[in-house]
């Protein structure tokens, strides 16, 4: 009899933003009584609501229970900072490409994949389309080095065949308000998410067809039998199939222990900017722009259509086991980013931060993601690498195929690809992907 024990749950430092400036969700159903399913979905983030409306497409009659341990857009989808990125984005690069042209143009089709997936969910639950932006987004560049960084992945989408724009100085003034940028690099395909309220728009659109559990954690899953046995706030779902979409609470449970990076990043979102402090900022009223070195300040501006007029900030990272900030490395981070808005936005000092947050990244050595069948009937849509909206939404597709007996692209790229790579033993691990992680932010400091 196999069984997985969770030896921790989900624990979050800082409010939810993107969740806190939408409407009020509706009041959360926990599990309240034993029961039985075809189809158990843990984690109803992009993965697990993206496995879940993939399996209503290719068995229209299963019973599909899903559970979370918190409510939906409180977790890591309502954290992260909202680009659904067609184009390679490897975090662990110098500029974001890829080991190779032909893989990249492979990842790039299926994060197209997942973009359309996305779109056709948005015109099926008439989610909000402002949630879902094919705005593009910029890479923004701040010194002579990052702009070599542009121009070498300009270079990058050329061999790809892929459109792009360079954006001069004063472009990156006319988009943001902000004299801060010398260049940029404005690719067409990136969608902007409101990605609380997109999932909330899956969540509900969903819900008629499904059983959908927040505040219920699991505890425990155990074979009996030809079922599984999930066990959530002293109740029982039995299920006949069961997909992890928990990310790197995988490793939670004992599954791939030792091979899982666990990566905190922060952010702060301001107040509602005030009348004159959006005539004194000017530019665009909706925008994003990632850093030209993976590890530089990645910026937003939303507007009312997505919660109000607002900048958001995300920078730093800290490697984290425990999948939880430290109080140090919050406070760090909330100094710098602060710091990083104040040398963007000079006129707008007075702005206060009025939400300051973490999140989790889950990443492999070898930056794979951990989809496919770990024991009979039991399956994993995990390590999303840090690209939690686009490989979320792939690999819960891709579970939800292979739980069904149905191949695609998308499930045959998973199917194929090698597992992660065992990291050094602890406390190695940590000293050193600290070590490296500070490297590249003070190398990435001006960005």
């Amino acid at each position: 009899m196999s069984s997985f024990t969770a030896r921790r749950l989900p624990q979050h430092t800082g409010e939810a933003a993107w969740n806190a400036i939408l409407p009020p969700a509706p009041a959360p159903t926990p599990i309240a009584a034993s029961a039985t399913c075809d189809v158990a979905i843990v984690g109803a983030g992009f993965a697990g609501l993206s496995a879940a409306r993939r399996v209503r497409q290719l068995r229209p009659d299963a019973r599909i229970a899903l559970l979370d341990a918190g409510c939906v857009a409180e977790g890591a989808a309502g954290r992260n900072s909202g680009f659904m990125i067609d184009l390679p984005h490897e975090l662990q690069s110098d500029d974001y490409a890829g080991a190779a042209s032909g893989s990249d143009q492979v990842m790039t089709a299926l994060n197209r994949s997942a973009i359309r997936f996305g779109r056709d969910a948005v015109d099926e639950y008439a989610i909000n389309p402002a949630y879902f932006d094919p705005a593009g987004k910029v890479n923004g560049a701040a010194t002579a080095a990052s702009d070599a960084q542009n121009v070498s992945y300009a270079k990058h989408l050329q061999n790809l065949n892929e459109p792009y724009e360079m954006l001069d100085a004063q472009a990156m003034r006319d988009l943001t308000g902000s004299s801060y940028y010398r260049s940029g690099l404005y690719t067409p395909g990136t969608v902007i998410l409101q990605p609380a309220g997109y999932v909330r728009g899956l969540a509900a659109g969903l819900r008629p067809d499904i059983a959908l559990y927040e505040q219920s954690p699991v505890d425990s899953i155990t074979k009996t039998g030809p079922d599984w046995n999930i066990t959530s706030r002293g109740y029982t779902l039995t299920a006949g199939q069961v997909i992890l979409a928990n990310n790197g609470h995988l490793e939670s449970f004992g599954i791939q222990r030792g091979h899982l990076m666990h990566v905190i990043l922060f952010a702060a979102m301001t107040q509602e900017l005030a009348p004159e402090a959006l005539a004194a900022l000017g530019g665009a009223p909706r925008w994003g722009i990632t850093p030209s070195d993976p590890m530089g300040t990645t910026m937003r501006r939303i507007d009312t259509a997505l919660g109000g007029n607002r900048i958001v900030t995300r920078t730093c990272a800290e490697f984290r086991p425990s999948m939880r900030a430290s109080g140090s490395g919050f406070a760090r981070a909330t100094r710098r980013m602060r710091e990083n808005f104040d040398a963007r936005f000079p006129g707008l000092k007075s702005v206060a931060m009025e939400y300051v947050w973490a999140g989790h990244l889950c990443l492999s050595l070898n930056s794979v993601s951990v989809v496919g069948e770990i024991e009979d009937g039991l399956f994993a849509a995990c390590c999303q690498n840090g690209l939690g909206t686009a490989r979320g939404t792939l690999t819960g597709i891709a579970a939800a195929e292979l739980a069904s007996g149905a191949t695609s692209p998308i499930s045959n790229y998973f199917a194929a690809e090698d597992a992660p790579r065992k990291l050094p033993p602890p406390p190695f691990a940590s000293i050193g992907a600290n070590a490296v992680l500070r490297g590249k932010e003070h190398k990435a400091r001006a960005e």
